[in-house]
């Protein structure tokens, strides 16, 4: 099925996502028919609305995104999985840009259960010419153009996604999600302040992990070397979905412990 389209009106090409990247972006998930995390997503929401200052009309509350999502998308196009990729982005109508309005778009993408983990495992590399932040807004989801650089090196090269350093030369993330490495019982995960993104998704899943005493969850500066020490990797996207990480370079991973891991998260829900 094609993805779904929604906007608050009709789309004017002078508003600011186009012209600027002037937009926030933050995924929302439906599972069998129901929201869930609907909480975490919303208040990540308003958090990235903040820090890029756009105004937050009073309308939108967590009860509105609850009704507008069952009503157009679970009742209205009858979809039982999906991600909803959710934009917001500023208009051109205020005397300042703090005091202009804002509009949203956003996509559906159906999915087969968006806690499962793909049967593909993904092919990484690290890439080195270009880096991403590690500021205020390197954790939240904007017009980030070293993420198109980095998706059309991968599909150049034959690979599936790439590593993004910080300037520091240490992991932040990949073009579409972060990484989760596994050694032992410790679970590495880069830190925020790495440029790693904020998560919903994984912050879910890392949750449930240490509640039930199942991993030892712990957010490290990692160096790109150290990708090559792991047993195990795992790649969480709010936009995408859950990956294993099958092959850095020359270097092959399993993905058995990730796979119980992430069987017992889904029996949670």
């Amino acid at each position: 099925m094609e993805n779904q389209y929604f906007t608050s009106d009709e789309i004017n090409v002078k508003n600011r996502a186009f012209l600027s990247g002037d937009a926030v972006k933050v995924s929302f998930f439906i599972r069998n028919g129901k929201l869930i995390m609907d909480e975490e997503c919303y208040f990540f929401l308003m958090a990235s609305m903040r820090k890029l200052r756009l105004n937050i009309p009073l309308t939108y509350t967590l009860e509105f995104f609850q009704t507008l999502f069952q009503k157009e998308v679970i009742e209205g196009k009858s979809i039982q999985n999906a991600v909803i990729n959710f934009q917001v982005f500023r208009n051109s109508d205020g005397i300042t840009l703090s005091k202009s309005s804002v509009s949203y778009f956003y996509e559906v993408t159906e999915t087969q259960d968006l806690l499962a983990l793909h049967e593909r495992n993904l092919e990484l590399d690290l890439i080195k010419e270009i880096n991403v932040n590690n500021n205020l807004l390197s954790n939240i989801r904007v017009h980030s153009p070293e993420n198109i650089y980095g998706e059309i090196y991968a599909q150049e090269n034959d690979l599936d996604d790439v590593i993004l350093l910080n300037p520091n030369k240490r992991i932040a993330r990949t073009t579409f999600g972060n990484l989760l490495f596994l050694e032992g019982d410790v679970i590495k995960i880069p830190k925020q302040t790495e440029g790693a993104y904020i998560s919903p998704l994984m912050e879910n899943f890392v949750t449930f992990l240490h509640r039930n005493n199942l991993a030892d969850i712990q957010e490290h500066e990692i160096i790109a070397f150290e990708s090559q020490k792991a047993e195990e990797i795992l790649l969480i996207s709010d936009e995408k979905g859950i990956f294993s990480v099958g092959k850095i370079r020359n270097k092959t991973f399993g993905n058995q412990r990730f796979t119980e891991l992430i069987k017992n998260w889904k029996e949670s829900f």
